[in-house]
């Protein structure tokens, strides 16, 4: 019969003696090392743009009685992408994590420039402990090109005006690129292209990183008012880009200050006024707003006003006329003086010298020729009395 049964007996045995059926005193011991350490984070699937640092924190947690040193490792399911595994901000490899303790490691990828959209998958390790799968979602396509950006392609301003452009020219490639920069202004125009304040003609920017611009274009003393285009270049040996910056100019202020028949030369009498007509000559190609007559200059004791003293508004090609009243110091003396005036406009100005010529009165001349009169005949006088003598 034990011929018949014993090998049953024996595997009912065994199963009730590994199930504890015997008072419970009997068990199979746990393996102390198995499942001891595990990997934590709350954060198991992030989404990231191309470009962008994706950081998990990860805590090791030691759920046995002693101290567990734990080897990390990192498993990039055959991705190319740059990673970081740090605790206290150094490279780490191996902790030691004392019983019911744990700690905290930091893990940053960097998702690349040039990667396609859709969900990758990496591996945290612990080996023979733990592994900890993570998920990045890259949310967009991404790209291996070069960004200009500019804050205001568009100004405004008259023929004066520098227009000055703020931009931003970012390397979007996965290499550092050493970038050629251009523009293809109008002729006549002046542009120049400043990084960190210097005039530059290249730049170099690290893969991923970007660089300020500066762009300054003065337009030729006698532009014409209308919209002027000015491209801009920046290109390496495999990336480059282009932005199209736009100048409005409105116009060209000048303006030009002389006399009705072109004479800038006068006279007066010491003591005396005299009134002469201006005329100013818008010669720019915009409007001139609030032309202000002055002087920059008379001779001491003189005085000079304006009537009217503001012309309100003269067209381009138009002319406006005006008075300068000029009233002389009855102590001059005869001789030639500059009185200087000015118009004003815009920023622009222009000046004309009046040479005037100060005479003395003809009362003055008699009473000069009266004296010599007398002179004259006290010689004649006094040569008659005593040259018979």
């Amino acid at each position: 019969m034990w011929k018949k049964y014993g090998g049953k007996l024996a595997i009912l045995l065994v199963v009730l003696l590994a199930s504890g059926w015997f008072g419970g005193n009997v068990a199979v011991p746990k393996a102390a090392a198995a499942g001891a350490v595990e990997l934590y984070t709350p954060y198991i699937e992030l989404s990231a743009a191309p470009g962008e640092s994706v950081t998990y924190p990860i805590d090791v947690i030691n759920h046995g009685d002693s101290t567990a040193k734990v080897a990390l490792g990192f498993n990039a399911n055959g991705n190319f992408w740059k990673y970081e595994l740090t605790a206290g901000g150094r490279q780490v490899q191996q902790l030691a994590v004392k019983g019911g303790e744990s700690q905290s490691v930091n893990l940053q990828l960097e998702v690349p420039l040039e990667v396609n959209k859709g969900g990758y998958t990496f591996a945290v390790t612990a080996p023979g402990q733990d592994t900890l799968n993570l998920k990045v979602n890259v949310s967009e396509q991404g790209t291996f090109k070069s960004e200009f950006a500019v804050d205001q392609a568009n100004m405004q301003g008259h023929s004066d005006t520098t227009f000055t452009y703020s931009a931003v020219l970012r390397n979007r490639t996965a290499q550092k690129q050493s970038y050629a920069l251009a523009s293809q202004a109008p002729e006549g125009w002046d542009v120049s292209i400043k990084a960190d304040g210097n005039s530059v003609t290249s730049v170099e920017i690290d893969a991923g990183g970007e660089k300020n611009i500066s762009i300054e274009a003065k337009p030729p003393e006698q532009v014409k008012a209308g919209t002027y285009k000015i491209p801009v270049t920046a290109s390496s040996g495999s990336t480059d880009t282009q932005t199209e910056l736009e100048a409005v100019v409105t116009g060209t202020y000048s303006l030009t200050l002389s006399t009705s028949d072109d004479l800038l030369s006068t006279d007066i009498k010491a003591g005396g006024e005299r009134r002469i007509n201006l005329v100013i000559t818008n010669t720019g190609s915009a409007p001139l707003e609030n032309v202000a007559l002055s002087n920059q200059g008379v001779p001491t004791g003189w005085e000079v006003s304006f009537d009217p003293s503001t012309v309100r508004s003269i067209e381009p090609g138009a002319k406006a006329t005006a008075q300068a009243i000029i009233k002389s110091s009855s102590n001059s003396l005869p001789g030639d003086y500059v009185v200087s005036l000015s118009a004003s406009s815009q920023g622009k100005s222009a000046t004309a010298d009046l040479r005037v010529t100060v005479k003395t009165s003809v009362f003055w001349g008699w009473i000069g020729v009266l004296i010599i009169l007398a002179v004259i005949a006290g010689i004649y006088y006094l040569f008659r009395k005593f040259g018979r003598r």
